[in-house]
């Protein structure tokens, strides 16, 4: 299975890189947002050459939204409210459990 911590890595640096683009008006964080994003959507191909693309698309985008998360949190100092703590234990949960249910 090609969902590698790599791919998790480069799914969350393209969206919390946003935010120091600020816009794309910045160079090196431009070209880190499009390094990463073109990465991640190469790796989201390869594994859906191995795994269903429901299952590909739907770890993929759970990966980024819980990682981009955490990032805020720990990063950008985004509240780390319960329910939001929560939340992103139910998204984790999920994610696993939806590719542990996937036959490869």
């Amino acid at each position: 299975m090609y969902l590698s911590p790599l791919r998790g890595t480069v799914e969350v640096g393209y969206a919390s890189v946003l935010k120091p683009t600020q816009g794309f008006t910045k160079l090196w964080p431009t070209l880190l947002f499009l390094f990463c994003i073109v990465m991640s959507f190469l790796m989201l191909a390869r594994a859906a050459r191995e795994i269903p693309i429901g299952t590909a698309y739907a770890v993929w985008a759970g990966i980024g939204t819980a990682g981009t998360a955490l990032v805020g949190i720990l990063v950008y100092k985004e509240p780390a409210t319960a329910l939001r703590m929560i939340c992103l234990a139910t998204l984790i949960a999920s994610i696993i459990g939806l590719r542990l249910a996937t036959p490869t």
